[in-house]
């Protein structure tokens, strides 16, 4: 692996809206606001929610990393924003979360390394670095994107699967 003099996880996060768009690749408009359960989220409200959280979330927090002496950054939970969510159309959702997060990662890799050092006060967590918040940004985009795998299995491999699908034990 090569030695990188920029910020960790840039890779992983410009990654993401191609991994999400192979697993959306076969998804119909049903399928992609079906949901498991009435309070589980369907695709379509995860690409929302990632959509919402990629500017009013971590942009918001990189630019306040980078222009104020430790800020202070209050919760996120997707929870608050469910009716903003709701009706939002998955392909919309997606080609908005995709610009964004194109725009961040140019950003992103025109910091120095020494940028992940910059600090600020989570409500919750304490004491954080940017690079932390990458981190965990990449956590919630690997988090979203296994949720968005167990959706696609059960809507549309599960039972197509017949007899073998009950060797597989579902999350969606």
């Amino acid at each position: 692996m090569m030695e990188d003099d920029g910020l960790d996880c840039l890779d992983l996060l410009e990654e993401t809206p191609m991994i999400l768009r192979g697993l959306m690749r076969e998804l119909s408009h049903e399928d992609a606001h079906w949901k498991p359960a009435p309070d589980r989220f369907s695709v379509a409200e995860v690409l929302a929610h990632l959509s919402h959280s990629e500017g009013h979330c971590y942009r918001a927090r990189v630019d306040r990393f980078l222009s104020e002496e430790l800020p202070e950054f209050e919760s996120d939970d997707a929870q608050m924003y469910l009716d903003l969510y709701r009706d939002a159309d998955a392909e919309d959702s997606f080609d908005h979360f995709e610009e964004q997060r194109e725009t961040n990662i140019e950003f992103l890799r025109e910091l120095p390394r020494s940028a992940g050092e910059r600090r600020a006060r989570h409500k919750t967590a304490g004491e954080i670095t940017l690079q932390q918040m990458l981190h965990e940004w990449s956590l919630h985009d690997l988090g979203h994107i296994r949720q968005v795998a167990e959706l696609v299995r059960a809507r549309k491999h599960w039972e197509q699967a017949g007899p073998l699908g009950a060797f597989y034990k579902l999350r969606p």
